[in-house]
């Protein structure tokens, strides 16, 4: 229930009437149950700052979190919201940290300072403001997450060049749709920045191959045929060999070898280099 006009304006008064007091208990109150990880200095100001901002809101008619008069109080509500949560704290001492103003108020209604309905009313309207902080809160650890999910994809689908003219791409993990979207478009790149004309797709480290993840290398391989670069797949190991029979799942025409180093040798075979080690020397 939004406050009242004549509520919000003993708000108000009771904040900037006390204000000091107001913000050294609020930001004790927080200090206490954040066990140090906020230097004092840097929660009063954050303190201070949402102090401020709910007194310049309630001076254009602080009704309700969501009133026209609010938006510098959002920002701010918002703001602390994500900077606790890329700091690592939770959700609990992020609404702590403002359900605390609640306490500041009970002792103030103890002193005689305010009365015990407006202590109710007010509590309403920081409850929605522990809402609309919970709300950021959830949607700031939502976008770290992706961000933090997008990076390991990333570093989980290396392409290495280990040969002039050949690279090769580990895969260790399950392949999805969306991973293997990421390492068809990295190894697409990595031979249009190299010239390669050979890749090697090495599943070694792919727990077990099912028809999906299969699709997933086929397509892969034929997007590399479309740069003009030759994919062998190494890594097969009798589970898998075993597995892909089983499953009926056909590589047509793809060179598949049992490791890494045999899929090399087979490149460096198709390209003449073994052959040209093996010429005996000529003696001057």
């Amino acid at each position: 229930m939004a406050l009242t006009a004549e509520e919000s304006g003993r708000l108000v008064g009771l904040l900037a009437a006390h204000a000091e007091r107001v913000v050294q208990r609020w930001a004790d109150i927080v200090a206490a149950s954040l066990h140090g990880r906020l230097s004092q200095a840097e929660l009063r100001l954050q303190v201070q700052e949402l102090h401020r901002s709910m007194i310049d809101a309630g001076a254009e008619g602080l009704t309700d979190i969501q009133s026209e008069g609010a938006g510098e109080l959002r920002a701010a509500l918002a703001e602390l919201s994500r900077g606790w949560a890329r700091q690592g704290f939770s959700a609990t001492e992020t609404a702590v940290g403002l359900y605390a103003l609640k306490d500041v108020l009970v002792e103030l209604a103890e002193a005689g300072e305010v009365e015990l309905r407006d202590v109710v009313a007010f509590g309403g309207l920081i409850d929605r403001m522990g809402l609309f902080t919970f709300e950021t809160y959830v949607h700031t650890r939502e976008g770290l997450i992706a961000d933090q999910a997008e990076q390991l994809l990333e570093l989980s689908t290396p392409v290495v060049k280990i040969w002039d003219g050949v690279v090769a791409v580990p895969l260790v993990g399950t392949l999805d749709s969306a991973r293997a979207q990421v390492v068809m478009e990295r190894l697409l790149q990595t031979l249009v920045d190299t010239g390669s004309p050979h890749a090697i797709i090495d599943i070694t480290g792919v727990p077990a191959v099912d028809t999906q993840v299969a699709q997933h290398i086929l397509k892969t391989v034929v997007a590399a045929r479309l740069m003009g670069a030759d994919c062998i797949i190494s890594g097969i190991r009798p589970q898998i060999a075993q597995t892909i029979v089983a499953l009926g799942i056909e590589f047509g025409d793809i060179a598949t070898k049992a490791s890494l180093a045999d899929a090399l040798r087979h490149v460096l075979r198709l390209t003449g280099v073994e052959a040209a080690r093996r010429q005996p020397r000529r003696e001057a």
